[in-house]
């Protein structure tokens, strides 16, 4: 009986340890990463026409005056879909969404947007993730709050739901 407790005792205590590893990682009290970016300037960047219907995206329209989101996403992104019925909402609310598709073809990119709506009053191509790295941006999607002095309000690490609307509606300035 004492053999296959022995036995069994390892076991036991990798299973506590594994235990505790996930109980301290669902009830850490840090659940948002603190951008740097926030706060600071749009970093340059130019990214041509992801699709020929559309423009490019590039710093410099983001210093018009007028505030509006960065969307970072890319077509081969199972998230990415999950987030553009509330970036439609978004955009029929008023706010301009400028997309940055990362790793990404026209041709995908054309199928996306064509099976799943499309928000974007711009698109860039961003192949290489030039852009992708300058904004900070680990991942997709990610968006950004960026105002008309082309300065960052807010990032957004993740798929933008409804509970965030009001906020970013706010942030923009839009009143629904």
């Amino acid at each position: 009986m004492n053999r296959k407790l022995v036995l069994w005792l390892p076991f036991a205590l990798m299973a506590a340890l594994f235990i505790s590893f996930l109980a301290s990682l669902s009830n850490s009290p840090e659940k948002v990463i603190a951008s740097q970016m926030v706060g600071q300037p749009l970093p340059e960047f130019a990214a041509g026409a992801a699709i020929p219907e559309q423009p490019g995206a590039a710093t410099a329209d983001f210093r018009d005056g007028k505030p509006r989101l960065l969307n970072v996403f890319a077509s081969w992104c199972v998230p990415c879909i999950a987030e553009i019925p509330v970036l439609m909402e978004l955009k029929a609310s008023g706010v301009e969404v400028v997309g940055v598709a990362v790793h990404d073809t026209s041709v995908d990119l054309t199928r996306f947007l064509a099976t799943n709506g499309n928000p974007y009053s711009r698109i860039g191509l961003d192949q290489g993730g030039r852009a992708q790295i300058a904004l900070g941006s680990a991942g997709v999607p990610e968006t950004f709050v960026v105002d008309g002095q082309g300065k960052i309000l807010y990032q957004h690490i993740g798929v933008v739901t409804e509970a965030d609307k009001t906020k970013l509606l706010a942030m923009l300035g839009v009143v629904k």
